[in-house]
């Protein structure tokens, strides 16, 4: 019989992070579940550990890689094992509150038409504060996490406990496997960071939508498994982002945004220079106007749905203020 949910983590070398989540995860109050964790050739020990402590539980699976994948090849490995309706990322780091699961599938139920839902991402060191609340785009071509740094009681956008987003986080996001799987996943040249704001851009092209589940909670170290502030993560995250735009952004809007777009980079550049991460950041910009050539002819792909243009332009923020109030917050 299949289980209402496949949840997929990817680890590599997360540590006691892993061990924490598939705890959480066991104590879930809707247990009808499948958990895929696959293994990016970790050599901290994570997965042994992990294995201890779900034991014989039969609903968790490991799969262990040779080399690593990154965050998008890996979900994709994954995801084609997954035998349920619902496909949800889960990072090793990120740890669900009892539950969890049971919102996001309430959500399911009551919103049937939807292909994505997005979890409450909660600061691990600091639970009052929220490390995410879904991914916002601004139209020049920058992703964020919305609310982040944010207390918890402005999270729940008044009474509602469901509200619209541009994308999940794929840290603690459901994806429905239909879409998923018509999309073909996760793009894996984008290794990880901007990869699932690139899953959701693509499925907004082809008319769905996305809820972001005030009520569906995970505390989230943030960075543990991924160095969210290393080099790594500042080329990979530039690079991504140049990707994005031009993959994804339909014709029209993509020529008037283009200049603005160029201009953002630059800011980008000056701030790093200030910052003292310029290295990176410049050779992601470098790696990423390179790389344009294989990203363009994507865009055969990802521009096939009619309205394209029109279901972007009413999902993406048009004016930078919200992102730049949210760099000043934190």
């Amino acid at each position: 019989m299949r289980p209402l949910a496949s949840i997929l983590i990817v680890n590599y070398n997360a540590g006691t992070h892993l061990r924490t989540c598939l705890n959480a995860l066991k104590a879930q109050t809707a247990p009808d579940f499948e958990v895929l964790i696959l293994d990016n050739a970790s050599e901290d020990g994570s997965i042994a550990d992990a294995k201890q402590a779900v034991e014989d539980d039969p609903r968790f699976t490991f799969i262990l890689e040779d080399r690593n994948h990154g965050f998008a090849g890996g979900n994709n490995r994954a995801a084609s094992r997954a035998r349920a309706h619902w496909i949800i990322t889960l990072n090793p780091d990120a740890f669900p509150e009892p539950d969890w699961l049971e919102q996001i599938l309430a959500a399911t139920k009551q919103h049937p038409d939807v292909a994505m839902f997005g979890s409450t991402q909660l600061d691990a060191a600091q639970p009052g504060l929220i490390d995410g609340a879904g991914d916002r785009y601004f139209a020049a071509g920058i992703p964020w996490r919305d609310q982040t740094s944010d207390r918890l009681r402005q999270c729940t956008n008044g009474t509602h406990n469901v509200y619209d987003t541009f994308s999940p986080c794929a840290a603690a996001a459901a994806y429905r496997s239909d879409a998923f799987n018509a999309v073909e996943g996760f793009d894996e040249r984008f290794f990880c960071f901007v990869e699932d704001v690139d899953l959701g851009f693509r499925l907004r092209l082809r008319g769905e939508t996305c809820l972001q589940v005030s009520d569906a909670k995970v505390l989230h170290v943030g960075g543990g498994a991924g160095g969210g502030q290393s080099d790594f993560a500042h080329y990979h995250g530039t690079r991504n982002l140049i990707w994005c735009f031009f993959k994804n952004m339909p014709i029209l809007l993509l020529l008037l945004l283009l200049p603005v777009h160029m201009a953002t980079l630059a800011a980008l550049a000056i701030k790093a220079l200030f910052r003292g991460n310029a290295g990176p950041v410049l050779r992601g910009m470098k790696d990423g106007l390179v790389g344009l050539g294989a990203i363009w002819w994507s865009r055969r792909v990802s521009q096939r749905a009619k309205g394209a243009k029109g279901n972007i332009v009413g999902a993406v923020d048009w004016s930078p203020l919200p992102y730049l109030a949210r760099r000043r917050q934190r």
